[in-house]
C-alpha cells in the first residue's frame, strides 16, 4: 500500500509538470524568427529597397502612355508601406495572440515607421502625375489615426478620398473597383496577394499557387509584392482551434527531405 501511494505520487508530480510545462509555453515565440528577421536583417532593407527601386522604373515606363482616366497607384499600408513588427514583437513578448483591443492600440499610437523604399516610391508617383491611394483593412474607426501616422511619416495623398479603410467585407475588390471607376490603376503594391486581386482569395489545395503560376508575368508589372513572414492570409490552411494545434498543423505541413531511417 505504501509502495502504491509513492507510485500515485510521483505519477501525479509528473502529470502536474506536465501541465505547468505546457502552461508555461509561449505560443507566440513561433514567430520570433520571422519578426527578429523583419526587424533586424539588411536583407529586408535590401529587398524592399530593391522592390521600390524596380516598381519606380515600371511605373516611368507606364507613365509614358496615355490614359483617358487620370493614372493611379495603389498600395496596401501594413508591412508594404508601415512597418507594424513592434505590434508581433510585442505580441511575443506578451505571449499574446492577435487581438483588436492590442492591434487598436498599437495603431492609435501612431508609432508605425516608413518601410525602406516606401516613401521614395509614393513621392516618385505622386512627382509624376499618378494618384497614390492606400486601401487596407484597418478599421474604419482607425481612419485619423492612420492619416495622421501616414503625414507624420511624409506619405502623400495621405487624406481621406486616398485611404480607403474597412467599413465590412475585408476583400479589397469593391474598393479597388472603386478607384478603378475613375482612375487607371496602373500599379498595385501589397506584401499579401489579396492586394491584387480576388483571384487568389482561394487558399486551400495550393489553389492560391497555381493562381500566381497563371498571372505570373503580372508580377514585377501590375502586381507588386513584398515580404511578410509573420501574418497573411496564406497561414489561412493551417489555423487551429488554438495556438497549439495552429502551430501543430504548420509542423506537419512541413516538406522535410526522407532519410535513410525513416
Amino acid at each position: 500500500m505504501k509502495y502504491t501511494s509513492i507510485y500515485s505520487a510521483y505519477v501525479l508530480f509528473i502529470l502536474l509538470s506536465g501541465c505547468s510545462h505546457e502552461a508555461s509555453i509561449n505560443h507566440q515565440e513561433q514567430l520570433l524568427q520571422a519578426t527578429l528577421w523583419y526587424q533586424q536583417s539588411a536583407e529586408l532593407q535590401a529587398i524592399f529597397w530593391q522592390t521600390y527601386q524596380l516598381a519606380e522604373r515600371e511605373l516611368g515606363s507606364r507613365m509614358g502612355k496615355e490614359f483617358d482616366k487620370p493614372p493611379a497607384v495603389v498600395l496596401d499600408i501594413d508591412e508594404t508601406v508601415l512597418d507594424n513588427s513592434p505590434h508581433t514583437a510585442r505580441q511575443i513578448l506578451d505571449d499574446r495572440g492577435f487581438d483588436n483591443d492590442m492591434w487598436d492600440e498599437w495603431c492609435l499610437l501612431g508609432a508605425a515607421r516608413p518601410l525602406p523604399g516606401a516613401l521614395d516610391f509614393t513621392n516618385y508617383a505622386s512627382d509624376l502625375g499618378a494618384e497614390v491611394f492606400y486601401i487596407s483593412n484597418r478599421g474604419i474607426h482607425l481612419l485619423d489615426a492612420t492619416l495622421e501616422n501616414l503625414r507624420e511619416a511624409g506619405f502623400p495623398d495621405a487624406d481621406s478620398a486616398h485611404v480607403l479603410l474597412m467599413t465590412g467585407d475585408s476583400g479589397k475588390g469593391t474598393r479597388r473597383g472603386m478607384v478603378g471607376e475613375t482612375h487607371q490603376i496602373l500599379m498595385l503594391v501589397g506584401d499579401n496577394l489579396g492586394d491584387f486581386s480576388e483571384i487568389f482569395d482561394e487558399r486551400s489545395n495550393g489553389a492560391d499557387r497555381q493562381a500566381v503560376e497563371e498571372y505570373r508575368d503580372s508580377f514585377g508589372s501590375a502586381f507588386i509584392i513584398l515580404p511578410n513572414p509573420m501574418y497573411g492570409a496564406w497561414e489561412k490552411p493551417f489555423r487551429g482551434e488554438s495556438p497549439r494545434e495552429t502551430f501543430l498543423n504548420k509542423k506537419e505541413a512541413l516538406e522535410p527531405y526522407t532519410t535513410q531511417k525513416e
